[in-house]
């Protein structure tokens, strides 16, 4: 069943590909509307709750991650899935949960404007690195021989330059952006759940017949991602609002970013695709859930940190 599962390869053609990376930039600007520069700058006055969500993002996750999958040893392809989605930057649909848990929305916006540039280079890196630790994924990635350089390339035009326009756009035409940011933003999400959908449509034959290995893992990462967050900040003594935000930004990942890699560097590799397709899925219904929890709790005002 295991190496069943790691032939299976994901039908997707070049043409929904396009689409997919054309609505994933899209989804990217019209979050980058909601950004300006006041918001980088926001890491000089109050660095600590920032550097903190950037530490569990890229550094933490990823390591625990690692030690997960030694411990419970899933199939070569779902593993580097797991990876796959550690590495990425947190998710675009995080600022609305964090808005929608009482957490620090500014917050939010930061560390997705920050995690969209460090992403640039830290998810290759990231993924080559913990994937290259771990032997049964090592042998994947060399037989997949990618270039960073290849992958830095397709990242840097998927969020970069993205993000780069929409802060112009906002630094610019302020007013015009803010109009635009909400639609926006939810319309292209909309569009790019659809595709991921229609992606699982065509393959739902796959997709319910191995569904059962890929949710218990997408459930367990999940919870150990929203758990890394929580944890590091309730460490540090940070205040509920920025709490909030920090667990939300390590446990809603850019499954998006990480489906169109799978796609364009790994050829749909099965199971790397359905466990990152299901997390993509999943994520949206632990986000609310912890979203509707956390909005109905009162944040503590005396907390300032």
């Amino acid at each position: 069943m295991e190496q069943i599962i790691d032939t299976v390869h994901i039908n997707f053609d070049e043409k929904s590909l396009w689409t997919l990376n054309i609505a994933l930039a899209l989804v990217m600007f019209g979050v980058a509307l909601e950004i300006t520069l006041n918001d980088f700058k926001r890491l000089l006055r109050t660095p600590k709750p920032v550097i903190a969500g950037v530490f569990c993002q890229f550094l933490v996750l990823p390591a625990i991650t690692f030690a997960l999958v030694w411990m419970v040893e899933p199939i070569p392809s779902m593993a580097l899935g797991m990876f796959m989605v550690a590495a990425c930057p947190g998710g675009n649909v995080s600022n609305f949960f964090t808005h929608f848990s009482k957490g620090n929305a500014a917050l939010s916006v930061t560390l997705t404007a920050i995690a969209t540039l460090l992403a640039i280079f830290m998810t290759p890196v990231n993924l080559s690195f913990w994937g290259g630790m771990y032997g049964p994924t090592a042998s994947i990635l060399q037989e997949v021989s990618i270039s960073p350089y290849d992958m830095v390339k397709l990242v840097a035009l998927l969020l970069g330059i993205p993000l780069v326009l929409g802060m112009l756009f906002n630094h610019y035409a302020p007013r015009a952006a803010k109009k635009m940011a909400k639609g926006f933003k939810i319309g292209s999400l909309l569009f790019f759940v659809v595709l991921v959908f229609l992606a699982l449509y065509r393959n739902i034959d796959v997709f319910m017949e191995y569904v059962l290995y890929v949710f218990w893992l997408v459930v367990v990462h999940n919870l150990v991602a929203l758990l890394t967050g929580f944890s590091v900040a309730k460490s540090l003594g940070l205040s509920q609002e920025n709490i909030r935000c920090i667990t939300i930004e390590t446990g809603i990942q850019n499954s998006g970013l990480g489906l169109l890699l799978i796609f364009t560097f790994f050829d749909g590799l099965g199971g790397m695709a359905l466990l990152t397709a299901f997390w993509g899925i999943w994520h949206l219904v632990s986000g609310l859930v912890l979203g509707t929890v956390w909005g109905y709790r009162p944040i503590e005002k005396e907390e300032l940190v």
